[in-house]
């Protein structure tokens, strides 16, 4: 999976395993703010990558700050 990289409106989110606790786990690239997301199988962390984004722009919204953009 290097290069890889998970991709919805118009954010990247990094791909990483911990072959420790074989979690998958990743990040919002390119944005100050600290974004993460995790779960345990491709198709969840896409899911969780995805809630991740709409939770920080839902956040932002309530708070009427401008978010973060790539």
């Amino acid at each position: 999976m290097i290069g890889a990289v998970l991709k919805f409106k118009n954010y990247l989110g990094s791909i990483e395993y911990d072959e420790e606790s074989e979690t998958l786990y990743g990040k919002v690239l390119h944005v100050r703010d600290l974004i993460t997301y995790e779960a345990e199988t491709a198709k969840e962390l896409k899911k969780a990558f995805q809630d991740s984004v709409n939770d920080y722009l839902e956040t932002c919204e309530a708070e009427g700050i401008d978010p973060n953009k790539p």
